[in-house]
C-alpha cells in the first residue's frame, strides 16, 4: 500500500494514517543522539565529509539535527512521507537544515554526497525495490539495520510479533541477510561494525537483564553473540555498484 504505487512509498497505512504515531508517540526522538553518534563513527572511520547529506525517513528529524551540531559545512535534507512525523520535523528546520514531505525517489534530481537509511527498510514492503531505486539518489550511503533474527528473539514466542505491532518491522534482517539484500540491489558495502543498541540502551527488564551477558560475551565472541542474544544492530557504509 502506498503512494502512487512508488517504492519507497511502500510504507504502510499506519505511517499516512496516524497509527504509529499512537503506538510511538515521539517517533523515537530519544534515540537520535546515539544513532547520529554511531554515524558520525562511520564518518570518521572513512574519512567521509559530505557536503550534502539526505536523509530517508527522517522520521521526527533530530538525527539531522544532531550531526548539524558536528558537521558545520554540511547541509541537511529530511525526507518523510508520514504526516505525523513531518510535523515533528518542522520545529527543527534551520537555514542548514530543510524537512521535505515528499518522495525521494519520485524527485528525478535529488542527488547527495550522502544518503542515510536509519531504521528504515525493515518497515517497507517492497524493500528490493525501494533499495534499487534509492542508489540512484547518492554518491555514499549509510543504513542502520536492526538484528531482529537472533537466537533469543526467536526463542521467545511474541517477541517477533510485538516488534512487528508495535514498531512496525515487517522483514527481519541478520547480518547475512542484510548484506545480501543490499548486494542484490547493487550496492558495494565498504566497512561496517555493530552497534550496541539494545546492549546499551535497554527499554524493558527483560533486556536489561541481558545486558551484562551481552557486554561480557560481545567482548570475547561478537558474532556469536549477535546471533544468539541479539541487542545489536548493524551500521553499513556502501556505494552503489555502477559507481
Amino acid at each position: 500500500m502506498g503512494i502512487d504505487g512508488h517504492p519507497q512509498s511502500g510504507i504502510t497505512q499506519e505511517y499516512l494514517d496516524g497509527q504509529y504515531l499512537v503506538k510511538n508517540p515521539s517517533f523515537h526522538v530519544e534515540d537520535s543522539p546515539w544513532k547520529a553518534g554511531q554515524i558520525l563513527k562511520m564518518l570518521e572511520l572513512r574519512s567521509l565529509r559530505p557536503s550534502t547529506i539526505a536523509e530517508v525517513g527522517c522520521g521526527a528529524g533530530e538525527i539531522l539535527v544532531q550531526l548539524s551540531k558536528r558537521l558545520p559545512s554540511s547541509r541537511f535534507f529530511g525526507y518523510e512521507l508520514s504526516p505525523q512525523g513531518f510535523r515533528l520535523c518542522q520545529p527543527r528546520q534551520t537555514d542548514r537544515i530543510q524537512y521535505l514531505q515528499l518522495d525521494l525517489l519520485k524527485q528525478d534530481h535529488a542527488y547527495y554526497d550522502l544518503v542515510l537509511c536509519i531504521d528504515v527498510f525493515e518497515h517497507v514492503e517492497d524493500y528490493f525495490a525501494f533499495l534499487r531505486s534509492l542508489a540512484g539518489r547518492g554518491r555514499a550511503f549509510i543504513f542502520h539495520v536492526p538484528l531482529d533474527m537472533n537466537a533469543q528473539m526467536v526463542a521467545r514466542r511474541d517477541q517477533l510479533s510485538r516488534v512487528r505491532d508495535v514498531v512496525g518491522h515487517l522483514h527481519y534482517f541478520s547480518k547475512e541477510t542484510a548484506f545480501a539484500a543490499l548486494r542484490d540491489c547493487g550496492y558495494v558495502i565498504q566497512s561496517w561494525f555493530f552497534t550496541p543498541n539494545g546492549a546499551d540502551r535497554p527499554k524493558s527488564s527483560k533486556a536489561r537483564l541481558l545486558q551484562i551477558p551481552r557486554k561480557v560475551c560481545f567482548r570475547a565472541a561478537p558474532e556469536l553473540t549477535v546471533r544468539l542474544l541479539g541487542g545489536y544492530s548493524l551500521l553499513i557504509q556502501a556505494i552503489p555498484a555502477d559507481q
